[in-house]
């Protein structure tokens, strides 16, 4: 038996005051993405072709490959925040849920990490 009142047995076991913080970043990436991808697919669609040394040579551009690069790490950044919210709502268990945002946060690093380079290795006249 607590001789605590109600009131201050829930003090302190509330929010952890992240969620406005998360749920910012998630718009402001949002936000990023509506130009990048206007950019990305009218940059396509003006093409002259889409056959490879096309593409390859529009990407070879240091403008164009920054802005991929852009939008591949916006695009990550803000898929990543937004498993990170349904996995906390739907996931049960907390050692479920601890693996599971582990798994998402080193596969979405490692997309990220492939974007990058198969842009760059393109962009710098690598791509076979």
């Amino acid at each position: 038996m607590s001789l605590r009142t109600p009131m201050r047995r829930v003090l302190g076991v509330g929010s952890a005051k992240g969620g406005v913080h998360h749920w910012w970043v998630q718009r402001l990436t949002a936000v990023a993405l509506v130009p990048l991808s206007v950019w990305f697919a009218v940059s396509l669609l003006t093409l002259p072709s889409l056959d490879h040394a096309t593409v390859a040579a529009w990407m070879g551009q240091s403008s164009t490959a920054l802005l991929l690069i852009l939008l591949v790490l916006v695009a990550t950044w803000h898929s990543r925040l937004g498993l990170e919210v349904v996995v906390e709502d739907y996931v049960p268990g907390p050692g479920a849920r601890t693996v599971t945002l582990v798994v998402v946060n080193f596969a979405h690093a490692l997309l990220a990490a492939a974007g990058v380079f198969a842009v760059l290795k393109v962009a710098l006249g690598g791509a076979a």
